[in-house]
């Protein structure tokens, strides 16, 4: 039996690391990751938060083993009666610096050190160009998992991302505010985010390159009635025609996509503190990573919501159009469960709004307390 170990300070633990050690493991017996202190350098995530956030995300390796240590890679290796010393490599810098950490460490014990080669999709990932994109709110998906996300966003941003979805009439505006003012009662920072809304800034107000092309590829896919005179686009106009037809709506959904989720990073940039993400189709959209799954799913009874569109002013015909183009909040749990089975990460709150009938103060406790809001 073959026992190795791989080394390093996951500060914070990236695609590249696990990648590195899900190969590594294929070929040893047993592997141990050892998240090592290095006294000379400042870390941003302390020695517990770095262990458990490996152990979480490489759970899915059975021979794998995460532990803590200090002192020399090489002592440690050999009081474990490990034989193998595992070092991953991106470039020739990185070959020679493993090259002479192998012969100090061979100085003193021989041990060998095992090279395998970064995958060339994941040369650029490193922990520093993590917490580089953090610091600006880009876009961490390809880096880390959302578990290690989500733990960047507190640590640098100081960000508590949560996401408020359910169906249209089920009271999420209301849900909002009422979230806000319970949490600021507990003297906590609170900032709400429409993701409706950004769509409406992205149609009607802002005016960056990015946004006029996009409005006027709107005009082109749906046509002159779209735009109003003040070269934005007519919302009205262009509901009338994407609620009776599917195929547009789906077209309108893939131009928007993206945009939207920029307008979401600038939406929140610089903001400290509970972010609420409110969306009424979030999950559908398969949005929810940009919460890492965090979601509170708002529902209400269907006369409640029968009655709250109505007051609208919405007819039956677009109740039942909007409706029947949502899942049912049932279809919703079910998604959302994929997803953080999927990511490994991830919590589902149920609130109930029906009329004269909600649970807000125990949700606000529960979110508070998952998120572990300072």
């Amino acid at each position: 039996m073959t026992r190795s170990m791989c080394a390093f300070s996951a500060d914070p633990i990236t695609y590249g690391h696990i990648d590195l050690i899900e190969r590594a493991a294929k070929l040893f017996d047993e592997m141990i990751v050892g998240i090592g202190v290095n006294p000379e350098k400042k870390y941003l995530l302390d020695l517990d938060e770095r262990t458990d956030l490996a152990k979480k995300v490489l759970a899915h390796v059975p021979n794998v083993k995460v532990v803590s240590f200090e002192g020399l890679l090489v002592d440690y290796a050999y009081e474990n009666n490990v034989d193998v010393i595992v070092k991953g490599v991106r470039d020739n810098k990185d070959f020679d610096y493993e090259t002479a950490l192998h012969e100090i460490g061979h100085s003193q014990r021989s041990i060998e050190t095992f090279l395998l080669i970064a995958k060339p999709e994941q040369r650029h990932v490193s922990s520093s160009a993590a917490k580089a994109i953090q610091k600006e709110y880009g876009d961490l998906t390809k880096y880390v998992p959302l578990t290690v996300k989500q733990k960047l966003e507190e640590k640098i941003s100081g960000q508590y991302l949560i996401g408020l979805a359910g169906g249209a009439g089920s009271g999420k505006s209301y849900i909002s505010k009422r979230f806000e003012e319970l949490s600021k009662q507990k003297n906590l920072e609170v900032h709400s985010v429409d993701l409706d809304k950004i769509g409406h800034k992205i149609l009607g107000e802002w005016t960056e390159p990015l946004y006029v092309k996009i409005r006027e590829q709107i005009v082109q896919l749906f046509g002159d009635q779209v735009k109003s005179t003040d070269g934005f686009i007519n919302r009205k106009e262009l509901g009338d025609i994407v609620f009776n037809d599917e195929q547009k709506w789906t077209q309108l959904d893939e131009l928007m996509r993206e945009p939207i989720i920029r307008g979401f990073k600038k939406e929140i940039y610089g903001k400290k503190g509970l972010i609420l993400v409110e969306g009424a189709i979030m999950i559908e959209k398969n949005w929810t990573h940009l919460l890492n799954h965090n979601i509170v799913l708002v529902s209400a009874d269907e006369q409640s919501r029968q009655r709250r569109l109505k007051e609208r002013g919405w007819s039956d015909e677009r109740i039942k159009q909007v409706l029947d183009r949502q899942y049912t909040d049932e279809e919703k749990k079910q998604k959302l469960y994929q997803k953080i089975k999927e990511d490994n990460n991830g919590m589902l709150f149920e609130l109930n709004n029906s009329d004269n009938l909600n649970n807000i103060e125990l949700v606000v406790d529960d979110v508070i307390g998952y998120l572990r809001v300072k």
